[in-house]
């Protein structure tokens, strides 16, 4: 007899149940949802806590050996612009804050990136580059920043796509003027550059992606963006030193 159920006499009855299809997040707000709900992978803020003591030491001896005054004016944005990008990381991303706190040290966290990036070019072009080159350079970053700054200070609207792609444009301003990079700086600080912009930009990417995601629960797509940074910040480092001493 035919089980009228299953008129076909297939071996899979009426009442083989069907798992349910988790449906991904699709909205801005889901997906920001989701994964603030995700545990924090173990190795969250480290990198850049670790990071942050080395960058000030870094900074103190860039200050020192800078000749004149705004070699060592520059310096001292530089070494400011990153003890606060991996100092406030590192405290934001290692703590359990509460709502306000947390939503304070995070538009810090992102703004800090923009500050970075116009803190890197300072001593680069001050010390490198003719005053009026080193004079558009600047104005060109600094003002990227401000409003980059701006943006996570108010609380503006801005898709995360839009922030990606702001960052990696002002860290690639110095593409149109590594000729002029070349002649003062040669080419291992001009190779530094570049290298920096990569490591930030690889980065940068795997941030906006959120992938690759390998070990959630260590190590993750954030951990990929926070080595990206600090493999840019070493590679830039050593080109502001290698200028120093052109």
């Amino acid at each position: 007899m035919i089980d009228q159920a299953n008129p076909a006499g297939s071996d899979i009855g009426p009442a083989t149940p069907v798992p349910p299809v988790e449906q991904a997040p699709s909205s801005r707000a889901e997906r920001k949802a989701y994964y603030s709900a995700l545990p924090k992978p173990k190795v969250r803020g480290w990198i850049h806590a670790i990071t942050a003591p080395l960058a000030l030491a870094n900074g103190i001896l860039l200050i020192i050996f800078a000749s004149g005054t705004a070699a060592t004016l520059a310096c001292v944005v530089f070494a400011l612009s990153a003890v606060l990008l991996f100092g406030n990381s590192g405290l934001y991303h290692l703590g359990n804050w509460g709502e306000k706190v947390h939503a304070i040290l995070r538009r810090i966290d992102h703004a800090n990136i923009f500050l970075l990036i116009a803190g890197t070019y300072t001593p680069l072009s001050v010390v490198l580059l003719p005053t009026k080159t080193a004079a558009l350079v600047l104005g060109i970053v600094w003002s990227g920043a401000i409003v980059g700054t701006l943006i996570h200070v108010f609380k503006l609207h801005a898709p995360r796509w839009f922030l990606v792609a702001l960052y990696v444009a002002l860290g690639w301003v110095a593409i149109w003027f590594l000729p002029s990079f070349w002649r003062t700086g040669g080419a291992a600080i001009v190779v530094l550059l570049i290298a920096g912009g990569v490591a930030y930009t690889i980065g940068a990417v795997m941030y906006a992606l959120r992938w690759p995601n390998p070990w959630p629960k260590w190590f993750g797509f954030h951990e990929f963006f926070h080595t990206g940074t600090v493999i840019g910040y070493t590679c830039h480092s050593v080109a502001v030193w290698l200028a120093l001493f052109v």
